[in-house]
């Protein structure tokens, strides 16, 4: 979202394709979660992000954005649902290398944002919500919930920081995700792709009673390795989820190996511009 697209966590037990979660945190670890750098760093350097900052990271997947906010003196806590993404987070900020000290300014828990609390800390200053809305129909409502858990553990007037994706007619990604519609659609899935709307981050932060103070809009191409790269680390955003229930997964990665084509370069790389949008607003 990205690190990327959108994580999104799996359907309910019943609908779940067969999906190794391992290797989906892994691929999404290592070829995904990158895509969105440009966008941390931009929010990063206009919050002006430092020692004084108390980041609570929602969603925080594997914990690329934490680990950027923590090289600038930032202390972070992080909160995922995915044990496997959460694992990879451990790795990546609590190493359990010999004679590495441990941070006491890095926090990482696997649960809901209420279950970072710590009596008599000090609140949050900035809370981030990095995976990126406006791609997947109904995708908006699982963060109104996460924003309700978090906002009370905040300061008042923190900053908080949303993200979606930009207009479909500059995501060049928008093309390739319309093959997840396409073979979704004998499902009627509710997780299915649609384009994003203008509004979508100002509707989230309205009925989150947030108030908006800024927004800005960033380029975010997802560059792969090969066309190869390029399937696993989209399927790792599980935006292709409800396609493969429909369908399976051979044929999602057949459509979109064919979809990718167009933008294979001549040396076998794929590359695709788009822009996705950031939102601040203030807790009250």
């Amino acid at each position: 979202m990205t690190p990327t697209l959108v994580r999104q966590h799996l359907p309910h037990a019943g609908s779940v394709p067969r999906v190794d979660l391992r290797a989906r945190a892994r691929d999404w670890s290592e070829i995904q979660e990158r895509m969105l750098v440009p966008l941390y760093e931009a929010v990063y350097e206009r919050l002006e992000v430092g020692p004084a900052t108390r980041l609570l990271g929602l969603g925080c997947g594997s914990g690329l954005s934490l680990l950027m906010a923590a090289a600038r003196g930032a202390a972070v806590t992080g909160v995922d649902v995915s044990p496997e993404r959460m694992a990879l987070a451990r790795e990546r900020l609590l190493p359990q290398t010999p004679g590495t000290r441990a941070r006491p300014d890095i926090r990482l828990v696997e649960g809901s944002p209420r279950d970072t609390a710590v009596p008599g800390a000090p609140g949050y200053t900035l809370v981030t919500a990095f995976e990126p809305i406006g791609c997947l129909a109904g995708d908006s409502e699982g963060l109104g919930g996460l924003l309700a858990e978090a906002a009370p553990l905040a300061r008042r007037g923190a900053a908080v920081v949303l993200a979606g994706w930009g207009p479909p007619e500059r995501c060049a990604t928008a093309s390739v995700m319309r093959v997840a519609t396409k073979l979704a659609e004998p499902l009627r899935h509710s997780g299915s792709w649609r384009p994003a709307c203008r509004d979508d981050l100002e509707d989230v932060a309205q009925r989150a009673g947030l108030k908006p103070d800024g927004s800005g809009r960033v380029a975010c191409p997802f560059g792969y390795a090969d066309v190869d790269s390029a399937v696993r680390g989209l399927k790792s955003t599980g935006l292709f989820d409800a396609a493969m229930t429909a369908t399976d997964q051979v044929q999602v990665d057949k459509e979109l190996t064919e979809a990718l084509h167009p933008h294979q370069r001549q040396d076998g790389t794929v590359w695709m511009p788009n822009v996705f949008r950031y939102l601040i607003a203030r807790t009250p």
